[in-house]
């Protein structure tokens, strides 16, 4: 049984999936930052961390997103 959503349950779940969205790409900017910085400084031990936490963080985003449009589909 698919669940319908009002247009207000909608919008809340929309609102926190760009806060969550938000969150995670400024956690992705500081990320680089705080890579570049390292690696600059001569420590190339982070860069593969780095990227695999730069991959979840990716995965979550694009999972949010198929949320997203799963939910906005309109129902037959």
């Amino acid at each position: 049984m698919k669940r319908i959503f009002s247009r207000q349950q909608r919008l809340t779940v929309v609102y926190g999936i760009l806060c969550i969205v938000l969150i995670l790409v400024i956690l992705q900017l500081w990320l680089l930052t705080a890579t570049m910085n390292a690696y600059l400084g001569g420590d190339e031990g982070v860069i593969r961390p780095a990227a695999g936490a730069s991959a979840v963080c990716l995965a979550l985003n694009l999972g949010l997103l198929r949320y997203l449009y799963r939910i906005e589909r309109p129902n037959p």
